[in-house]
Formats: structure tokens, sequence, C-alpha cells
């Protein structure tokens, strides 16, 4: 009974007392409390409990306390606070809970080795989760941003449609594209990469092809690089010549003349900018000596590399180009006062496309140096079949190496000082020779989707990022 009775006095003074708090607390002075914790929890991204705490501690006196946070530091106003708040217990989802002295060393130590993509609770065997708010509140502010940034970091690289940009010096910025179907993609900061490989932008190859080449100059010897680079055949009797100076027509020990830019025979008259009876088509020699060279795949490597070095060369010449033209058409725009020439989008467009195209012609080469040799398709054509395929394809480079010279050689002058009647004409013949080239293009692209790739599958994915007219796809920025 006297049990009893002492129970039931208790539980009467407790119920008193709430009813004391009541009557005592008015409701302005509870919605004071409430605004002053409400307010430091969301300055200073801590929790109920560890507001109050905080509160208490400088008796509730919030201009102290946020001088205190200013003049020293989050760190510094918990430990003034004589770490009431450090020592509090925090609890996960999962329903564990441990003094955040323990939590925050736990964090900090994962966080360090790098672990921030998944921070586990600290229970034996609990794998679940812990709150990314939890972890933000009780690290130092270093290693919540170093936390954050790993989740970022995370997210990007598990989630198939958002990549960091692979440029150097890396840029920082994480793309999104739209669909999965791959592709090429153009970063902000301007560096165009294959979204399924992260390589540079290496259409008509496939990501194999292009992992193969890249390899291949690679592991080749520095001679054969160096010859390939630095000499040209010689179209009469095969054997390197090395220029260090002069004009582009070169002289063999032979006695042939030739071309120094496509290597094609030529007469001895000259000029800087010609050679009498030649209309460069880069790199022209008889059928008889291209297929006897073929069959030896260090000749063969050779030719194919220089191609690929000297459009690639080409292409990045005409990328200052571009930018030279934007310069002039501005300067063209603003000076004449012919309303037709209000805007010069064709001169820009004209150079753009000759960038674009250049390009895809320089990658033209080692796609063409796999799909017919020996390395990936050998059982897949016959050798009939090879070179009739072989010849219809260089047919189609060699045409699109001519439209894109006319293309070059029309853009590569000071058209700022052309009167009207000549911009005219030039506005013309680049729009022209422009849907020549982007038709050329196209024909190249339905060639190797159709012809080539899609009759010589071999269980490899072997596909390529698609022709657009209007250039390569423009990536969409992920806000990190």
């Amino acid at each position: 009974m006297d049990d009893d009775y002492m129970s039931y006095e208790e539980e009467e003074d407790y119920d008193s007392f709430d009813q004391y708090q009541e009557d005592y607390y008015e409701e302005p002075e509870l919605q004071r409390v409430s605004s002053k914790n409400s307010t430091v929890m969301e300055s200073l991204s801590v929790k109920e409990s560890q507001a109050r705490t905080l509160l208490i501690h400088y008796q509730w006196n919030v201009d102290n306390l946020f001088a205190v946070y200013i003049e020293r530091g989050k760190e510094s106003l918990f430990k003034s606070a004589d770490d009431l708040p450090s020592h509090a217990m925090t609890g996960m989802e999962c329903g564990h809970s441990f003094c955040n002295d323990c939590w925050k060393e736990h964090f900090t130590i994962k966080i360090n080795e790098g672990q921030s993509k998944r921070i586990a609770c600290m229970a034996h065997k609990c794998n679940a989760i812990c709150d990314a708010d939890a972890v933000r509140t009780l690290v130092c502010p270093e290693l919540a941003e170093k936390f954050d940034r790993f989740l970022v970091e995370s997210y990007v690289d598990d989630n198939k449609l958002v990549k960091w940009c692979p440029s150097t010096p890396h840029c920082g910025n994480a793309i999104r594209k739209v669909d999965d179907d791959g592709g090429e993609v153009e970063c902000s900061c301007g560096h165009q990469f294959c979204f399924t490989c992260l390589g540079e932008s290496h259409s008509p190859c496939s990501c194999l092809m292009w992992k193969l080449w890249t390899k291949k100059c690679e592991d080749e010897s520095e001679s054969v690089t160096w010859l390939t680079i630095h000499t040209r055949m010689c179209p009469k009797c095969s054997k390197p010549v090395h220029k260090t100076v002069g004009c582009n027509l070169v002289t063999c020990i032979c006695g042939q003349y030739f071309c120094w830019l496509c290597g094609g025979a030529t007469g001895r008259d000259h000029t800087w900018t010609s050679i009498s009876g030649h209309d460069c088509g880069r790199y022209k020699e008889d059928k008889v000596r291209q297929t006897e060279r073929a069959n030896r795949d260090s000749d063969r490597y050779a030719h194919y590399l220089h191609q690929y070095k000297s459009h690639t060369d080409s292409s990045k010449q005409e990328d200052e180009l571009r930018k030279i033209v934007r310069e002039k058409a501005a300067l063209v725009t603003s000076k004449t006062k012919d309303s037709t020439f209000k805007t010069m989008d064709w001169a820009v467009n004209g150079a753009d496309l000759l960038f674009r195209s250049r390009k895809i012609l320089s990658k033209s080469y080692p796609f063409a140096f796999y799909m017919f040799g020996e390395e990936l398709f050998k059982d897949k054509m016959s050798d009939e079949d090879r070179e009739i395929k072989k010849n219809l394809f260089e047919n189609q480079q060699q045409q699109l190496t001519g439209n894109i010279e006319t293309l070059s050689k029309i853009l590569n002058v000071s058209f700022d000082e052309y009167s009207s009647d000549e911009l005219k004409k030039m506005r013309g013949e680049t729009r022209d020779i422009g849907l020549v080239v982007d038709k050329v293009c196209k024909l190249m692209y339905e060639c190797i989707e159709n012809d080539l790739l899609g009759t010589a599958q071999d269980g490899i994915n072997h596909s390529i990022s698609p022709y657009r007219s209007e250039g390569i796809e423009k990536a969409v920025e992920f806000l990190c």
C-alpha cells in the first residue's frame, strides 16, 4: 500500500508540474524561444537539440552566440559550450545511437579514406547508410565540403548519363547527355569527345578502332614515327626524302620533283603557292606501287599515318582560322553599309564546317586502315569484295579532300577588304561548296554504316557516332 501510495503521489506531483509549466509560460514567450531555436538551426545547420544546448549555454543571447561563431568558427563555438553538443547522442534512421564524438571520429576516418560514397552505421553488422545531414553537422567545415564533393563525384561516376569532361587541364565540368545512345558531345569549355569511351571525338572510327589506332601510334618505334612525320616517299624511287627548309616543291636524289604536301609528282616551275602542272590531291601514287606497298604493313601504316597527321595538322590550323573568320566577319559587319552583309553568318558557318569536315577526313584514315586491313575484318570480306569497297571509299575520301581544299581556299582570304560584289560572290561560293562538303560527308557515313560496317559485323560493337550537319551535339552541363 505504501509503495502504491508513493507512486501515486509522484505521478500526481509530476502532473502538477506539467500544469505549472503550462500556466507559467505564456504563448508569446514560447514563440520567441521557438524562433531563436529555428534561427540557430538554420544558420549553423545543426539539429534542434544542439541548437537548444548552445542557446542555453549562451543564456539565449543569439547575438553573443553568433559573435563567437563569426570570430572563432563553428568548432570553437561548440568547444566554448563545454563540448555539450559533442557529447550529445545522435541516432540514425536504422535506430542505432552513439555519442557525437564517436560519430565524428567515424565520419572523419571514412571521409579521409575516400569512403564517403557509402558511410555505414557504426553498429556491428549494420549496413545502413548514415544520414548525410548528420555527417555535415558533426564534422569540421573542410571535411563537410570534402564529403559533399565526394557525393557529387560518386553520383557522376555511377550515372551512365553524366560524365566528367576529359579535357586537359580538367575544366571541372560534369556534363549530362539527354539520351543513352553514346555519340560525341561538346562540353561548354569547347572540348569535343566521345561520350562512350571518353576519348577525343573520333568519328567515323568506332571506339575499338580508335583505341587500337592510338595504341599502335604509341607502340611504333621512334624511328618509324620520325620517318613518317618528317619524310615523304619519292613517287619515283620510293625512297624517303627529308625537307628542312624551303617551299613545298622538293627534289629527290633520283631527280624527281614532287609536292611535299601530297607526295604527287610535279614539274619544276613553281612559286611559293603553286607548282606548274599540279593539282594537289594529297598523296597520289600509281595503283601498282600502292598495291605493292600495301602488302608491307609498315609501309601501309606509314601511308595512313601520314594522311592522318597531315589532315590533323590542317584541322588545327583551321581551328585557328575559325577564330580569324569570326573576327573578320565582325569587322565587315561593323563597316559595311550594304544591308546584305549586316550578318556574316555564312562565313562563320563555312569555317565551322571546314573544321568539322577536316576532322572527319583525318579520322577516316585510321578507319580505313582497320576496315581494309587484316586486324579486325580479315574473314568478313573476300579479297575481291574488299578491293571494290576500298576503291569506293578512297574515291569518297578524294572527293571530300578536293572539296575541303576548295572551301579552305575560299575562306583563307582577307575578305574584310573586299567590295560588296566580291563578298556576294564569296558568299555564294562558300554556300555552294559547303552544301557539297556536307553531302559528301553524309554519303561517306552512309557508306560506312550500310556498306562497310553493316556487312562486316564480328560480334563486336563497331557503331559510330552519326553524322550531324549542324555539328557535334552540345552537352548539357550538370550543375554540381
